[in-house]
C-alpha cells in the first residue's frame, strides 16, 4: 500500500530537485518550492512554480527516489505538468469533427471514409435502387449490366480534360491515370453506361437512405415552414411558379429556388417553405396605355374672306383664283 506520509530524506532533498529543475528549464523560470507529494515508498516528487510565459499555472515536477536502508538520494525524472488552475489548450478533436459547412476553400480535399453512413456500393444498391427505379439490379440482370458498364468503360477509355494537356506540358507536369484531370468521355444517352447512370451504377457509390434523410432534415430546418420566413410569407413554394422540382423521392417535399430576388435563390427548398417572392403573391397591374391619336383627314377648314375693292367681300380660295362674291 502507498505511503501516504512523504519519506523524510526524499522531502527534504529541494535542493537536489531544484536543481533538476533549473537544468531542465530556462533561465529564471523555476519558482518558489509548492509541495512535496509521496508517490510511493521512499518516492516523492516535489513541485515548482513555472515562471515561464504562456504557462500560467504549470509547475515543475522533479520526482527523487531512495533504495531501502539507503541515505542517498537519487534523482527520478522531472517534467512541466499542468496544474489545478492551469492553462491548458483546447481538448483534441479530430478533423472530422471540427470540420463545419463552409470551410473548405479552392483547393481543398475532404477525404469520405470507407465506411461512411450516408452512402452505400452504387453498383449494386439494393432495395433503394429498386424503390427509386423500379428495376432489380441484385440478380442477373443487374450482373449484365454491370459486366457491360466495365467493357464499355474499357472500349471508350478515358481522355484528357481540355486544356490540361498543353498546362502539363508547360508545367512539365505528369497527368497519371486515375487524376481528376482524366476523364471519362460523355455518355450517348440510350447506351449501357447511360443506362448505368441512370440506375446508380456509374458511380462507386451514391446517397444512401441514412444520407437522404439528415440531407432532408438539414434542408428542412434551414428553409423550410417552420423558419420565420416563411411564418410571414403570403403562400407557399409549392404553387410558386420559380420552383424547380427535384428528381426521384425528394420531388414530393422539396425543389430549388430560381426567383435571384429570393432569399432561397440558388437553394434546395420545402415545398411547404415561402417567401415575399412568391411568384403570384402580388402581380403586378398592366400600366395603362394611352388611346392613339385621332387624325381626321375628311374636315376641311372655311378659308378666310378679305375685303373687296367695291366694298364686298370675296372669299379667299387658292392663289390667283376668286370664285365667290357678296
Amino acid at each position: 500500500m502507498r505511503s501516504r506520509t512523504p519519506d523524510r530524506l526524499c522531502a527534504e532533498a529541494v535542493d537536489l530537485a531544484r536543481a533538476a529543475a533549473e537544468e531542465a528549464a530556462a533561465p529564471g523560470t523555476v519558482g518558489e518550492h509548492v509541495d512535496a507529494v509521496a508517490d510511493g515508498d521512499r518516492v516523492v516528487t516535489h513541485l515548482f512554480e513555472c515562471k515561464e510565459p504562456g504557462y500560467r499555472g504549470w509547475r515543475w515536477a522533479v520526482t527523487v527516489a531512495r533504495a531501502s536502508r539507503a541515505k542517498h538520494v537519487t534523482l527520478d525524472e522531472s517534467v512541466l505538468l499542468p496544474g489545478p488552475d492551469a492553462l491548458l489548450a483546447p481538448e483534441w478533436v479530430p478533423w472530422s469533427e471540427r470540420l463545419r459547412p463552409g470551410d473548405m476553400g479552392p483547393g481543398d480535399l475532404l477525404p469520405t471514409e470507407a465506411d461512411d453512413l450516408r452512402l452505400e456500393p452504387g453498383i449494386s444498391g439494393g432495395a433503394d435502387v429498386v424503390a427509386e427505379t423500379g428495376v432489380d439490379v441484385d440478380g442477373a440482370d443487374g450482373a449484365r449490366v454491370a459486366s457491360g458498364v466495365a467493357e464499355l468503360a474499357d472500349a471508350d477509355g478515358a481522355r484528357v480534360a481540355p486544356g490540361v494537356a498543353e498546362l502539363a506540358d508547360a508545367e512539365d507536369a505528369d497527368v497519371e491515370p486515375g487524376s481528376p484531370a482524366v476523364q471519362r468521355d460523355t455518355t450517348v444517352r440510350g447506351s449501357i453506361a447511360a443506362v448505368a447512370d441512370e440506375l446508380g451504377m456509374g458511380r462507386p457509390r451514391v446517397l444512401s437512405r441514412y444520407g437522404l434523410h439528415i440531407a432532408a432534415d438539414r434542408w428542412e430546418e434551414a428553409y423550410g415552414p417552420k423558419t420565420a420566413m416563411a411564418q410571414a410569407a403570403p403562400a407557399n413554394c409549392v404553387s410558386c411558379g420559380f420552383l424547380v422540382p427535384l428528381a426521384g423521392s425528394l420531388r414530393q417535399a422539396f425543389g430549388i429556388c430560381a426567383n435571384e430576388f429570393g432569399p432561397a435563390d440558388g437553394h434546395v427548398v420545402s415545398l411547404g417553405y415561402g417567401c415575399g417572392g412568391h411568384s403570384e403573391a402580388a402581380v403586378m397591374p398592366k400600366p395603362p396605355r394611352p388611346a392613339p391619336p385621332v387624325i381626321d383627314e375628311t374636315v376641311v377648314d372655311p378659308l378666310p374672306l378679305r375685303p373687296d375693292r367695291a366694298g364686298g367681300s370675296v372669299e379667299e380660295s387658292g392663289p390667283g383664283e376668286e370664285f365667290g362674291h357678296s
